[in-house]
């Protein structure tokens, strides 16, 4: 019974050894993203190098930083999370090596135990064994039984070379997949690398541009052209909103689906207790009416924007769902939480996002990285209630 139950436990290892590797589709499927990626970022070198080729610095090539450096941000996080994976996979590697390693020095010895016991004592025993019966029917019995334990004698010797070729196949992969770690983490250093070299041309670049009051008066264009973009936004989530919920109520008056839930969420009692979207910061630009410091025109800031240093993070300021994930000129990355009963809060400036579009979100919980504007790190936050826009300071927490 013994050798029976060797094979059972080595075949259940090979089982959970090869249950543990990642399917190759997800794999292949993964690195074509991460490739998609770096086409993308060489696409913005390109573009850089033709832009950098005009005597003055333009907004577009601002533009072309910021995006270059988001899809930097994308690459690292994504170069990050296949570290991780492969240092689960060398981690799992290692183990299995171990089993495979003490259950062939298991056969290995229980092997040599038989191959002395028969040195020692020959056929003769078997032979005396079969004399021995005290009836045909146990001469038949035993003559079978010796059969069958020769049998399981040559598949051990056979499953003894096998389980050496699986030790030798799982240290070449463990040798592949550190070799594949070190690459990995090579090409993430030089992506940071690049972004650290990314953050100081766009440094240079903003420098350049706020000194040139043309690009100061076309930034602002910008923004005024963002902000009735924004609203367009806006007023495309309430339209897919509204459709959204007849066609919920057609199902449910055909009795697809059950009643109507109730909305979540106590938004509309948080006015004037409404956590901030960061943790520190001042308020430089007020809601409303705005005179701009040196050209002295008199634009219309639909949000606030906050001063906070870049790389701050940047938390939902209620329970929601992430409605959409944008980039707009002027605003950068930005990202609308619906907050249900009306109520979507938005976020630009973002120089990370660290959600995705679908997912519900817990109040306090980080979306995103703070960026920097043209004025400044800069965190600009808005707040709707269907289509009107509302003062934020209105609604946030007093004296934090």
């Amino acid at each position: 019974m013994r050798p029976l139950r060797t094979s059972l436990v080595l075949g259940a290892l090979l089982i959970l050894i090869c249950a543990s590797a990642t399917p190759q589709d997800e794999i292949k499927k993964r690195q074509v993203e991460l490739d998609n990626i770096r086409n993308q970022i060489k696409e913005y070198e390109e573009k850089i190098h033709e832009q950098q080729k005009t005597e003055k610095t333009t907004l577009e090539l601002l533009d072309t930083y910021d995006k270059k450096g988001t899809l930097l941000r994308k690459l690292i996080t994504r170069l990050k999370g296949e570290e991780q994976r492969l240092q689960g996979r060398i981690e799992g590697t290692r183990r299995g090596m171990e089993k495979l390693g003490g259950q062939l020095e298991f056969l290995k010895r229980h092997y040599a135990s038989y191959v002395t016991s028969i040195y020692r004592t020959g056929r003769t025993h078997d032979v005396e064994l079969l004399l021995s019966s005290n009836s045909i029917n146990q001469f038949y019995v035993r003559n079978e039984y010796l059969r069958r334990f020769t049998e399981q004698r040559k598949r051990d010797a056979e499953a003894i070379a096998a389980k050496r070729r699986q030790v030798e196949d799982t240290q070449a992969q463990l040798h592949l997949q550190l070799s594949e770690e070190q690459r990995v983490i090579a090409e993430k250093g030089n992506e940071e690398n690049r972004l650290t070299d990314l953050a100081a041309e766009r440094r240079d670049a903003l420098i350049r541009i706020r000194k040139d009051k043309k690009n100061v008066q076309r930034e602002i264009d910008r923004q005024i052209r963002a902000a009735k973009e924004l609203e367009g936004i806006i007023a495309q989530l309430i339209e897919a909103d509204r459709i959204r919920k007849e066609k919920e109520a057609e199902q449910v008056k055909k009795g697809r689906l059950p009643g109507p839930v109730p909305p979540t969420g106590n938004f509309e009692q948080k006015r004037g207790a409404l956590r901030w979207p960061v943790g520190e910061g001042n308020v430089v630009a007020h809601f409303g009416n705005r005179l701009h410091p040196t050209l002295k025109t008199v634009t219309q800031n639909t949000g606030i924007d906050i001063a906070v240093k870049s790389g701050s993070p940047v938390i939902s300021v209620a329970d929601g769902e992430v409605a959409t994930i944008f980039w707009l000129p002027s605003y950068g990355n930005l990202v609308i939480m619906n907050h249900y009963g009306g109520y979507r809060t938005v976020y630009t400036h973002l120089a990370e996002i660290r959600v995705a579009e679908g997912q519900k979100i817990k109040e306090g919980e980080v979306i995103g990285y703070s960026g920097e504007s043209l004025e400044g790190p800069r965190l600009h936050f808005e707040l709707w209630k269907d289509r009107e826009k509302q003062n934020p300071e209105s609604w946030l927490a007093k004296g934090r």
